[in-house]
């Protein structure tokens, strides 16, 4: 008989995976759950993707101080040390740390969705910075918006421009969604304001922690899958 934790987890991700997709082929999540932990490096590209400059592959390690591009058609999904990441198509993505421990992750651009162990990292984005403690989050940055979505965990979310305005935020499932905003023109009261859920889903969390051997603390609470 099949490991029933491993079929549950299977279950799951077939109810949650839209029918237009993950952005991810089914298959590699079946494949991750099957596979259980994986080591160190990138473990999926599609489309262009480079690493440093040049074109990453499957296995290749990521390391603080590495910079990672997806092209416009493309994403990848890498390891480093017990986080993961999943970077959509036209992400750029600056990390700092020490060696295989990332500790400052800059999104320049892009959309990255991330599962972090223990210990706390830092966000930077052209108007957020996030600090986190082994939580699950979702960020899009754009010059004049940041998306935060702490999926689960523990976040400090600021605005780059009124670092006074810092909101603690503690979720399980995606309670607390928020717009982080410039300075340019925008009222101080107004730069951070709540947001719905969008562009990322459990099925691809699953996935993230899959690959580091744990599971998201969401999978057996019994609540509806985004």
């Amino acid at each position: 008989m099949g490991n029933p934790d491993s079929t549950h987890r299977r279950k799951f991700l077939l109810q949650a995976v839209p029918s237009v997709g993950l952005g991810l082929a089914l298959a590699a999540v079946r494949s991750a759950l099957a596979q259980g932990a994986q080591p160190p490096g990138i473990y999926r590209t599609d489309g262009v993707v480079r690493l440093n400059g040049v074109p990453a592959r499957p296995g290749m390690l990521v390391r603080a101080g590495d910079i990672v591009e997806t092209g416009a058609r493309a994403q990848t999904v890498f390891v480093a040390g017990s986080d993961a990441f999943l970077l959509r198509a036209g992400t750029r993505l600056e990390t700092s740390g020490r060696e295989a421990f990332i500790g400052v992750l800059r999104i320049v651009t892009g959309k990255v969705l991330s599962v972090f162990g223990p210990g706390e990292r830092r966000i930077e984005t052209a108007t957020a910075t996030v600090g986190i403690r082994g939580t699950g989050i979702y960020v899009e940055s754009e010059p004049e918006r940041t998306y935060v979505c702490t999926c689960y965990g523990v976040a400090d979310l600021q605005p780059r421009n009124e670092p006074g305005l810092r909101e603690t935020v503690s979720t399980k499932h995606h309670e607390q969604p928020r717009y982080i905003y410039s300075g340019h023109a925008m009222p101080v009261d107004k730069m951070m304001e709540k947001a719905p859920v969008v562009n990322h889903t459990d099925a691809e969390l699953v996935l993230l922690e899959s690959l580091l051997g744990r599971k998201p603390p969401f999978l057996d609470a019994g609540g509806p899958p985004y």
